[in-house]
């Protein structure tokens, strides 16, 4: 009878302490959740509305009609807004928004306004598949992460938390295609990046709720120009005429294939390619022009590309094999590769992001979601964050609203996860700034 009870209480005693181990939301964290629930039809509403807004990164009116929406809303929360003019670097502009507060931790939340989707294209409006799975341009990429945002921070007002809070948000308008000069472009985002000890990120990942960013590739742009002697195409491989600028275009890329493909965490995209007897190429509107006849020995060709890579150091070698394959031209060719200034940074894995990851972790697991783990960087593209992750301690990104198809028509976003996310954002922001069971 003894032996029975020592190991009944051992028994006992092992499932308290993993009760005590295991944390619990606290009464204010409930209640953060709760004040989530009671907005969610709300914020549903939201996103249809800004979803049915075209905001091509182009459609400077439309990128500047969302803003507004989203400029209504932080302003309702106590925020103070701001309209940043894009004029100097070619775009519509971004929504800047401050709160500031009594706790000593700054906490930037980063969105965007702009989606691939131009007036033109046949994907304009949204549509519920179903009860959860919305259809629409933007919708996960990334309207859905912009209004988790609002979300979150409506949780934290009627919490009575936020007006504790330092927190600034931004929402850039030319995510999906930087404006140029980059410096003037991205200038606010990493001044703002600057006065924060944490970013956090509202793009979407790659698609699972179980995972966020931690670690993106930076992604850079390349031109390569080939020049080559227009002749009748009669003479095409003589000593006078030489192999023409399509073949040497081709031959360059043929190279960069055989040459770089298979690296981990690599890849070199030719996105855009024009050849013939004259090329020319509408840098605003990224589209290009040829005019050429096939019995006529190709002068010129453009390709443009990206170029997406894990760290710096992986990216300036790259570049440094691609020029050598680049100079070693043809007969009668010349080639150059210019690698432009509109590039993201990669974002590295740090240590503190690593944490962070933790402490999103642990959030999610002790509000009763699955644990959260770090996105592979070849399943997430390049993000603002990028530009972010070298100023502050702590980054996470990838936290928006999870869905599939991004970039084409088929793009869907799964609204249940509206409230989820924004529950784990909300209680995430409140451990950080009040420094609450982070561990």
């Amino acid at each position: 009878m003894q032996r029975t009870n020592f190991f009944f209480l051992l028994s006992l005693s092992g499932i308290l302490i993993f009760y005590t181990l295991s944390a619990q939301p606290s009464k204010t964290e409930k209640r953060i959740a709760a004040e989530v629930d009671l907005h969610a039809v709300q914020a549903l509403d939201l996103l249809k509305e800004v979803v049915n807004i075209n905001s091509g990164t182009f459609n400077f009116g439309g990128v500047k009609q969302v803003g507004a929406v989203f400029t209504r809303e932080l302003k309702a929360l106590g925020f103070e807004t701001k309209w940043i003019s894009g004029e100097t670097f070619h775009r519509a502009g971004h929504v800047l928004a401050t709160h500031k507060g009594k706790r000593g931790k700054k906490i930037l939340l980063i969105g965007h306004l702009d989606t691939v989707f131009e007036p033109d294209s046949p994907f304009q409006t949204f549509e519920m598949l179903n009860d959860s799975m919305m259809h629409g341009p933007g919708a996960a990429d990334m309207k859905g992460g912009d209004v988790i945002i609002i979300l979150a921070l409506q949780a934290l007002r009627d919490a009575g938390l936020l007006a504790d809070l330092n927190i600034e948000v931004i929402m850039s308008g030319d995510e999906e295609a930087s404006g140029f000069p980059l410096a003037l472009s991205k200038y606010d985002l990493i001044e703002a990046a600057k006065r924060a000890d944490y970013a956090l990120g509202y793009e979407d990942g790659d698609g699972l709720a179980t995972k966020a960013v931690i670690e993106r590739r930076g992604a850079s742009d390349w031109t390569l120009t080939v020049k080559g002697h227009a002749a009748h195409s009669s003479q095409l491989f003589t000593a006078e005429v030489g192999n023409g600028a399509i073949y040497e275009a081709s031959r360059i890329l043929k190279t960069f294939y055989d040459s770089l493909k298979g690296e981990e965490n690599l890849t070199f995209n030719p996105g855009l390619i024009a050849g013939g007897n004259t090329v020319n190429f509408d840098s605003l509107h990224n589209q290009a022009s040829a005019f050429g006849k096939n019995n006529i020995v190709a002068q010129d060709v453009i390709v443009k590309g990206d170029l997406r890579a894990v760290s710096t150091m992986q990216v300036q070698r790259v570049k440094k094999s691609m020029q050598k394959i680049v100079a070693e031209n043809f007969p009668n060719t010349t080639a150059h590769i210019d690698f432009g200034e509109n590039g993201y940074p990669p974002m590295t894995a740090t240590e503190g992001n690593k944490k962070l990851l933790k402490y999103y972790s642990r959030v999610s697991t002790d509000l009763g979601f699955p644990s959260q783990e770090a996105v592979n960087p070849r399943d997430a593209g390049a993000a603002d964050i990028c530009f972010v992750n070298d100023w502050v301690e702590m980054a996470l990104d990838g936290i928006g609203l999870p869905g599939t198809g991004g970039h084409t028509i088929h793009e869907t976003a799964n609204t249940n996860y509206l409230a989820i996310e924004a529950k784990r954002s909300a209680v995430l922001i409140y451990r950080l700034a009040f420094e609450k069971a982070l561990e």
